[in-house]
């Protein structure tokens, strides 16, 4: 699992441009550990990034 600050170094898009993607279903979906603590799938986040344009979660 990772945070955004962690993705966000092998993610070429901005955060605003990542949230659109993943509530079009075309990015991973983030799990909600806590209030403040949002984290990303890392399986998830290397299958998006195998092939970004056919990807859907």
């Amino acid at each position: 699992m990772c945070r955004w600050d962690t993705l966000s170094r092998f993610v070429p898009i901005s955060r605003e441009t990542w949230r659109k993607l993943v509530k079009a279903g075309k990015a991973p979906k983030p799990v909600k550990l806590s209030e403040r603590c949002t984290m990303y799938s890392n399986a998830e986040v290397h299958r998006w990034m195998s092939d970004p344009t056919a990807y859907r979660s």
